[in-house]
């Protein structure tokens, strides 16, 4: 079953809540087809333990704004600050220190299930701006 809109709303967000603390490598992947707990993951990556909670924070807060707020049902690993997940029920955060994402690499865990495209729009607006 494809991600449904709701998990697609709240990846978008996380995600562009990541882009905007600077994570590094994101993407989402639809789980929904491999995984009964889930619709999507969202991976991305920090270069320190300050960033990811930097990140982990800004994700949080970017969900809890949106129309219908969403908050996570379960944390986990924000102790040790080199893997935080976060879930949401529809959808899976991972922040990752990015040697744990080396060593872990759970997009080639999950290389058969699709990515959902996601464009920093920060990103989009830089490259609008120079191209008018």
């Amino acid at each position: 079953m494809p991600v449904t809109e709701r998990a697609l709303e709240l990846a978008m967000a996380a995600a562009q809540a990541a882009a905007d603390k600077k994570a590094q490598d994101i993407v989402i992947i639809d789980v929904g087809d491999q995984l009964a707990i889930t619709d999507a993951f969202v991976i991305a990556s920090a270069s320190n333990e300050r960033q990811v909670a930097a990140i982990v924070d800004a994700v949080e807060e970017a969900l809890l704004a949106l129309p219908e707020k969403a908050k996570p049902v379960r944390r986990e690993g924000e102790r040790q600050g080199r893997w935080v997940l976060l879930d949401f029920i529809d959808i899976v955060v991972h922040i990752q220190h990015a040697e744990e994402r080396e060593f872990y690499a759970l997009d080639k865990l999950w290389k058969d299930c699709p990515s959902l495209e996601f464009v920093d729009r920060d990103m989009a607006d830089a490259e609008a701006t120079g191209a008018a």
